[in-house]
């Protein structure tokens, strides 16, 4: 019997957590009224720390006022149960302690029963050592995970929470940043979109702006469009990009338009960039899970250094669209599917049974609740995509080419 319930949200934002924990809430409110609900604050960083929030009669009747905003209520943070030595320098744990046993401790102290994690695949492969440890030490909790990133890269599901809504934002946000296209007479416009590994959330976005540039009636004759409105490139992790080549056709964009557009993932090219800085001496940050932090090396500069001079470029101007998009409250799409996912984790979680609920791809895109050990992140965007190779036709850009995997 489920007496008590612990929810946590974890890893970046994305726009689905705080209405995910207003479904969640939503749902144990109709089906089983009684159970308490609690919420650590920052995700793992809480739960080590016993820093809590109660799910009041209030917030269990103003639930649904979580589906109208974006970020989270109870708070994030970057942690990993298994990265001992930072979780000490932190002072989350003490010298010699298992994170995996002080987490499970706090939970038994805690008296809870089911433990609601929300987060990408970092968050999800946590909460799997989690889930692993209570198992074999027989704790008795059963873990219950939703799958949240805006880069859609969680293998195997076939659409994470907040993905959708992300794309949107980006879009809206191109609107702004391509106006820009004539502030100058040869103007380079770099808009870097997030993505460590996976391009889907670039392609996509490039597709919704599309979409919405499409339908716009245009007026060139006073300088109004479509052709410097669009966007001319789009570069994805998973693709080879020869920037040679690139340069030389969009320079035949600049001359005649004059303006180039380029959608980037953050991550596409990292490589080589790391490399370069590596190679001058330079000492590339990287968080808790060993990733390179991607803010500190600004993929998006990088890349308008390489294409400015190419082109001609008089004016050049990077923006960053992921920290307006992830932090949006989610659309109609997406309201639908954490509709549905919180649905069956409550359900899931009721019945004992633990997982990550989602779309499996590998069972033809079943909703259910996903084995832990079958999450994994990196999920690469298939470039071969009809969409996505439609949209690069129409824009002039050649086919992709596979680049190799990371």
């Amino acid at each position: 019997m489920v007496a008590k319930v612990a929810l946590l949200t974890a890893g970046g934002y994305a726009p689905c957590l705080s209405s995910a924990i207003g479904g969640l809430i939503e749902r144990y409110t109709a089906l089983a009224p009684d159970v308490e609900i609690i919420a650590y604050k920052h995700g793992y960083q809480g739960l080590l720390s016993g820093d809590v929030l109660v799910v009041t009669d209030e917030v269990r009747t103003n639930a649904a006022l979580l589906h109208s905003f974006g970020g989270s209520p109870i708070g994030n943070s970057r942690v990993k149960l298994t990265n001992v030595k930072d979780l000490v320098k932190r002072g989350l744990v003490k010298e010699g302690e298992n994170p995996l046993k002080v987490a499970a401790d706090r939970l038994v102290a805690d008296g809870v029963d089911v433990l609601h994690t929300i987060g990408g695949d970092d968050t999800n492969t946590t909460a799997a050592d989690l889930a692993a440890y209570l198992a074999e030490n027989d704790y008795g909790l059963t873990v219950v995970g939703l799958p949240k990133t805006i880069d859609n890269d969680v293998i195997p599901i076939r659409q994470s929470l907040g993905a959708d809504t992300a794309a949107e934002m980006g879009a809206r946000f191109a609107k702004n940043v391509v106006a820009e296209h004539n502030s100058g007479s040869r103007m380079l416009i770099v808009h870097e979109v997030m993505g460590r590994h996976c391009g889907w959330l670039t392609a996509a976005t490039a597709k919704k702006y599309r979409e919405w540039l499409t339908t716009q009636q245009w007026l060139p004759e006073i300088g109004l469009s479509q052709a410097a409105w669009d966007v001319h490139a789009v570069f994805v992790p998973e693709s080879v990009i020869d920037i040679d080549a690139e340069a030389e056709r969009l320079k035949k964009v600049m001359d005649e338009v004059g303006n180039v557009t380029i959608f980037l993932s953050e991550g596409a090219g990292i490589d080589s960039i790391v490399a370069q800085l590596e190679a001058s001496g330079k000492e590339v940050a990287r968080d808790a899970f060993g990733h390179v932090k991607i803010d500190k090396i600004n993929p998006g500069a990088w890349f308008a250094d390489q294409f400015a001079t190419k082109l001609g470029a008089e004016k050049v101007m990077v923006q960053k669209s992921g920290y307006y998009a992830r932090s949006a409250a989610a659309n109609q799409y997406d309201l639908d599917l954490i509709k549905q996912c919180t649905d069956l984790a409550v359900d899931s979680a009721l019945r004992g049974e633990p997982g990550v609920i989602g779309h499996d791809e590998e069972d033809g895109d079943t909703l259910k609740a996903i084995a832990f050990d079958r999450i994994k992140g990196g999920k690469p965007f298939d470039i071969t995509t009809e969409w996505f190779t439609t949209l690069l036709a129409e824009i002039g850009q050649p086919a992709p080419v596979a680049a190799q995997a990371h």
